[in-house]
């Protein structure tokens, strides 16, 4: 029983939330969700607005007390344990930060309370701004400093009492895009570094890929899927994940078949040809990735699959180009082709005919139950 607990730094049981709701009623933030969280990986609470993200990590850190269901830290029940006795610290949104205490005064704040004594804290302060890159800024007070270096103290601070466990609440919504993104980076080398599980909140799908060893993606209060950022990507388990991250085109239908492979057929007559796995009279959800098509070869070999359209735009973005394409049936599609397909989509002019194609195995197929 031991050496199992040994595997997982949280873990969450049955887990149920609810508010009272301004109109009356109530509104269930948590509806049941258990998960097992990993010692030393990066996982994302991923989601849209009120889909239970931070209320969760609230309850963990002890915020929030459930209505019912269990918390654990460390092998550990923590039901009614308060935050400062958690082994954990918070990363909150705004910082958080005292404005009258210095950038040292700050980050040893915990240490001072704790009564360590001030050769030794003074020492780890020093050791935690060296981690997070502000070594000489330790006199400067938190209005004389940017936002990125804001979040690095309250970065600091969080890491200096070594927690056994870092949430992050949205720490880098407030931060311009090429600040963001270099934060990114940072925190992933940072908790690599230190080499103790950071639990990430955010709705931003972009910072999850980017960031994370394994994503949990929520939605009104419950687990849709679990694993790293590749698999919700590639292989989303619900049609809510498939349209949640990334960008792509869901045809929804029944499995036929065919002399020689299984399509889908939607309810408007649309005939999609998919790879192998599907049974006949499957309901499923197809989707397509802008990167899997391209314009068809004059010559397709068997393993393709064409889908005649008429080219609506073409969409610059910097690296990419995105070819917006219409459908017999209306449907639009996109597409972001490699470079060689990206000067074939060239000679092709807006209201003209196209032949889109991709490889039979490429799409992904979700199976509703």
């Amino acid at each position: 029983m031991i050496e199992e607990a040994l595997d997982y730094i949280a873990e969450v049981k049955d887990a149920v939330k609810r508010f009272l709701a301004p109109e009356g009623g109530a509104i269930t933030a948590l509806d049941g969700i258990s998960l097992e969280i990993q010692q030393s990986q990066f996982v994302t609470l991923l989601g849209p607005s009120g889909c239970g993200k931070t209320t969760l990590l609230r309850a963990i850190s002890g915020f929030e007390e459930l209505d019912s269901g269990e918390v654990r830290i460390g092998g550990e029940l923590v039901t009614g344990v308060p935050p400062y006795r958690r082994p954990v610290n918070t990363v909150f949104q705004n910082y958080a930060l005292f404005p009258h205490l210095s950038v040292s005064g700050n980050i040893g704040y915990g240490l001072e309370v704790a009564g360590v004594p001030r050769k030794e804290r003074d020492r780890r302060v020093g050791e935690a701004l060296e981690r997070v890159g502000l070594a000489g800024f330790d006199l400067r007070k938190p209005a004389q400093l940017s936002g990125g270096q804001q979040q690095r103290v309250a970065l600091a601070r969080a890491i200096i009492n070594q927690p056994k466990l870092l949430l992050l609440d949205e720490p880098l919504s407030a931060l311009d895009r090429n600040l963001r993104q270099s934060m990114q980076l940072e925190l992933k080398s940072l908790q690599h570094d230190l080499g103790i599980c950071f639990l990430f909140v955010t709705h931003d799908q972009e910072e999850a890929l980017t960031m994370s060893d394994q994503v949990i993606v929520l939605n009104q209060g419950q687990i849709e899927q679990i694993g790293p950022p590749e698999a919700h990507y590639h292989q989303p388990a619900t049609r809510f994940v498939a349209e949640f991250i990334g960008d792509g085109t869901l045809f929804s239908g029944e499995i036929q078949n065919t002399i020689e492979n299984p399509i889908l057929v939607t309810k408007d007559g649309l005939s999609i040809a998919v790879g192998v796995g599907p049974k006949v009279g499957d309901k499923a959800t197809l989707i397509i990735r802008p990167e899997q098509l391209n314009i068809a070869p004059e010559n397709p070999d068997d393993s393709m699959v064409i889908l005649d359209a008429v080219l609506e735009q073409s969409v610059f973005q910097g690296a990419t180009r995105r070819y917006v394409c219409q459908l017999a049936n209306g449907t639009s599609i996109s597409a972001a082709p490699t470079e060689s397909g990206d000067q074939a989509f060239s000679r092709v002019k807006p209201g003209e005919p196209v032949r889109l194609a991709y490889r039979r195995s490429a799409p992904h197929v979700i199976i509703e139950t």
